[in-house]
């Protein structure tokens, strides 16, 4: 297989999705315009959209080079799994693995924090939070060379991926309450989500599964909605600027390296916890 072809055979779901997606914002917005609890608040939707405007571009620039960087690593790999209807389950749960590996460290590590940081940064929780996505968070693709190394055919290894993508989109809402318990037990719901959401003790550094919640229920980092999340960051944004919600921690990463004196120093300011 050579990029010409995986272009030709991956399908955009991405893209067809995007009527359904921006469909749900309406139709959440105009459900809840009434609303007390200001769901949608005019500066944090519009800064939510030019978040969303930046990833959507970066993501066209870089798609070439991601698609490059699963072929590279797919031919690294000497044995080939065939295509049948249990290789989509095991991609399906191999990408969600490794999206649930990537989150969990991205909320340990200082550097990986800086690549998701802007994800949480509203103090809203609505569709629109879901367009969230960090300008620099392609650094975390590392987390998937597994996934790329496990044989299976590109197509479906990124297939599966755009619907691992798409199916975090309508977890972030307040909208939906808590769905039947076998649901629950199984899968990421918008209930699971809104605790990860939520800067309340309890619920700090929870729930990171992004289909299948079995994850955090076998590496002990699941917590049930109990209490109302408060939604957004222990430490408030400054300021609803795109550009600065994307770079802040950046900047403060910057500043504190300018500063270190030893190696170990570096080390510990960029894997160390967030602070």
């Amino acid at each position: 297989m050579d990029l010409q072809q995986l272009e030709h055979e991956l399908l955009p779901l991405t893209a067809y999705a995007a009527p359904v997606v921006f469909g749900s914002v309406l139709i959440e917005f105009w459900l809840t315009r009434h609303d007390e609890e200001h769901r949608y608040q005019s500066r944090d939707f519009w800064s939510s959209v030019g978040i969303g405007a930046g990833s959507l571009l970066i993501n066209a620039i870089l798609k070439t080079s991601v698609f490059g960087m699963a072929l590279f690593f797919y031919h690294l790999t000497p044995w080939r799994l065939e295509t049948r209807w249990w290789t989509w389950l095991l991609a399906y749960a191999l990408i969600d693995f490794c999206n649930y590996l990537a989150h969990w460290i991205a909320h340990k590590q200082r550097v990986w924090w800086a690549t998701h940081v802007t994800h949480h940064s509203s103090e809203h929780l609505n569709f629109s939070t879901a367009f969230r996505n960090s300008w620099t968070q392609h650094l975390k693709l590392v987390f998937f060379i597994p996934a790329w190394l496990s044989g299976i055919n590109p197509v479906v290894i990124l297939t599966c991926y755009q619907i691992d993508l798409l199916y975090q989109f309508w977890i972030h809402t307040e909208m939906i309450g808590k769905l039947p318990r076998w649901f629950e037990f199984f899968f990421v719901t918008p209930s699971h989500h809104r605790v990860h959401h939520g800067s309340n003790d309890r619920y700090l550094d929870k729930n990171f599964g992004s289909s299948l919640i079995i994850w955090d229920r076998l590496f002990g980092t699941f917590q049930e909605e109990d209490e109302a999340p408060v939604y957004g960051l222990t430490k408030p944004v400054e300021s609803y600027n795109p550009v600065y919600l994307n770079f802040h921690v950046w900047v403060e990463i910057g500043r504190d390296l300018r500063k270190a004196k030893s190696a170990r120093e570096v080390f510990n300011i960029l894997f160390g916890p967030p602070v």
